[in-house]
C-alpha cells in the first residue's frame, strides 16, 4: 500500500498529493510518470511525477477530477493509501545545457512541467517559465516554478493574475525580447498545438509532453497512439515527450473528443 502523507487542495477539481513510493523517488526523472489504482479492480490511472523527496522516500502527484476514478482518488485524504503505485514509466526528458529555455505550461500542465523546469536550471540553462490558465484560481505552483525560473509569467484568459491574454502572447512576447534556444510546453492539446505553430514560425526547437492522451500507460492498449514525422508512435512507452513542430495535433484532438 502506497500511504498519503499529505494533501493539498489546488482548487475545487484539483489536488496535490504527497505519496510514500521510496523506490519510485530514488529512481524517477523528470518526465517519468506512473500508473495508480485505487481499490481492488479499480480503473488505472496514469500520472505524472511532479516532484520527489528521497530523503522521505516520497513522490507529489497532482491530480484534477475530470471522471469517476479521478474523482474517486481526488476524494481520498491523508492517511489514507493508493492499491497500487507502478512505476516510474515512460522515457525520461532529455536534459542538457542548451541557452535559453522556455517552459510553459497550462492549468495542470504545470505539474509535469515543473521538474523539468528544476532540471534545465541545474543544468545551467536560463529558464523563462510562462503559466497560462483561464483565470487566477487555476494557476498552480506558482510559487515552486518560480523558485527554478530566472523569469516568471503569468498569463490569464480573463486578465485576472498576470497579463491578460493566452500562453502563445506571453511566449512571444519572450521570443522578441530575447534570444530563445528551446522551448518546452505541457498543457492542453489546443494550447500546445498553437505554441508549436508559434515556434515554427521563429525556427525555435520545441518540445511536447502528450500524457493526457494516455489511458493504459503500458502500450497495450493502443488508444495513446499519435502520429509523429508520419509515423505511429505510442505515447506511453515511446514518449511521453515528443518534438513539438512533428506531431498531428488535429488527430491527436480527434481522438481525445471520443473520450468525452
Amino acid at each position: 500500500m502506497f500511504k498519503i502523507v499529505e494533501k493539498e487542495h489546488f482548487s475545487e477539481n484539483v489536488v496535490k498529493m504527497i505519496v510514500e513510493a521510496p523506490m519510485i523517488a530514488r529512481s524517477r526523472r523528470p518526465g517519468h510518470f506512473v500508473i495508480v489504482r485505487t481499490g481492488e479492480g479499480g480503473e488505472r490511472i496514469p500520472l505524472t511525477i511532479a516532484d520527489a523527496d528521497i530523503s522521505k522516500g516520497t513522490i507529489t502527484l497532482v491530480i484534477q477530477a475530470v471522471g469517476e476514478s479521478t474523482r474517486k482518488i481526488c476524494a481520498l485524504e491523508t492517511g489514507d493509501s493508493f492499491t497500487d503505485v507502478v512505476g516510474p514509466l515512460g522515457k525520461a526528458t532529455h536534459i542538457e545545457k542548451v541557452g535559453t529555455v522556455v517552459c510553459c505550461g497550462g492549468g495542470v500542465g504545470v505539474a509535469p512541467l515543473l521538474p523539468i523546469i528544476k532540471a534545465m536550471k541545474q543544468a545551467g540553462n536560463r529558464v523563462v517559465s510562462v503559466l497560462a490558465a483561464r483565470t487566477k484560481d487555476l494557476i498552480i505552483l506558482e510559487d515552486q516554478v518560480k523558485e527554478w525560473s530566472d523569469e516568471l509569467v503569468i498569463m490569464t484568459d480573463d486578465g485576472s493574475y498576470g497579463r491578460k491574454g493566452l500562453v502563445t502572447n506571453g511566449v512571444e512576447s519572450v521570443i522578441k525580447s530575447e534570444k530563445v534556444d528551446l522551448v518546452v510546453t505541457i498543457g492542453p492539446a489546443i494550447m500546445m498545438k498553437f505554441v508549436s505553430l508559434l515556434t515554427a514560425d521563429y525556427k525555435i526547437p520545441t518540445m511536447c509532453s502528450l500524457n493526457t492522451i494516455m489511458v493504459d500507460g503500458t502500450g497495450m492498449c493502443g488508444a495513446c497512439r499519435v502520429t509523429v514525422d508520419g509515423h505511429t508512435k505510442f505515447v506511453c512507452v515511446d514518449g511521453p515527450e515528443f518534438d513539438a513542430h512533428k506531431v498531428n495535433f488535429d488527430e491527436m484532438m480527434m481522438r481525445l473528443r471520443s473520450y468525452n
